[in-house]
């Protein structure tokens, strides 16, 4: 008989501690209620004084801004449609930044995944995988770093990869290939811009829970991905956000070029 790991208690929600007071903070596919919108909520809890939200889901985007604006201030959160596949258009969603003072922190969130064979796979699948999920990250940490050293500000960039970055998985070569490629970025970019006193980091996720996670994936298969996970869980897109606030506060000030696991599944 297979051994089973039982479900720990998702664990209370953490009260703000004010770690990200007066930062102007940027995060690529905010909306919908996965991880980028809890980190878009964390940030705003944790005293940021400028929101920018962006994303390719216009109406989904809308909503995010009514809400979050609806509870902490119309004043502190702004919202573009961006898809990061366009240099031109994260140009823009970081110009939303400049009336709040500039960004100091860049959140890195845009990935698209999938599940095709490698035998099947198309360079379409390929191609659009690869430009979403490590080329977009690419052009975000390219332009919000640019942004940062000429305006002298010792700012920070989290990016998001995956632990499927050191794993392998069934169906998963273009997804893994490139969060693995997010990883190295993350390494390579911070020692460039460590001379200008600018941070790059990134987490890596394994099995965070929300409502479009369990709308594509079976029961069967979320309980076989639960059984991976030391507390026999998946992670709240909160607990994910967390690490990644951290990663942005002054309290990892030396800290960079590290990919940090939120998850209990190693290389």
């Amino acid at each position: 008989m297979t051994a089973t790991r039982p479900e720990q208690p998702t664990p209370a929600y953490v009260p703000p501690h004010d770690l990200l007071r007066d930062k102007v903070v940027v995060v690529t596919a905010a909306a919908g209620a996965g991880i980028g919108a809890a980190v878009a909520r964390r940030v705003l809890e944790e005293g940021a004084r400028g929101l920018v939200i962006g994303d390719t889901h216009e109406r989904r985007l809308s909503e995010a801004q009514e809400s979050l604006a609806g509870e902490f201030g119309a004043d502190r959160v702004t919202a573009v449609p961006c898809d990061v596949t366009s240099e031109e258009q994260v140009g823009a969603l970081l110009d939303a930044a400049e009336p709040f003072g500039g960004v100091d922190v860049m959140v890195n969130n845009a990935g698209l995944g999938g599940t095709a064979s490698v035998l099947e796979m198309t360079d379409e699948q390929w191609s659009r995988v690869l430009d979403i999920t490590l080329t977009g990250t690419f052009r975000c940490v390219r332009a919000a770093a640019a942004r940062m050293k000429d305006a002298g500000r010792r700012g920070v960039i989290v990016n998001n990869a995956s632990v499927i970055g050191w794993r392998a998985q069934e169906g998963q070569a273009h997804y893994a290939a490139a969060k693995a490629g997010v990883m190295a970025l993350t390494r390579c970019a911070a020692l460039d811009v460590a001379p200008y006193g600018i941070r790059v980091n990134a987490v890596s996720p394994s099995l965070a829970m929300h409502p479009f996670l369990a709308k594509v994936t079976s029961d069967d298969l979320l309980a076989e991905l639960k059984q991976r996970e030391a507390f026999g869980r998946a992670a709240e897109p909160w607990e994910v956000a967390n690490v990644m606030v951290f990663l942005a506060s002054d309290y990892a000030t030396y800290l960079t070029g590290e990919v940090v696991s939120v998850s209990s599944q190693h290389a």
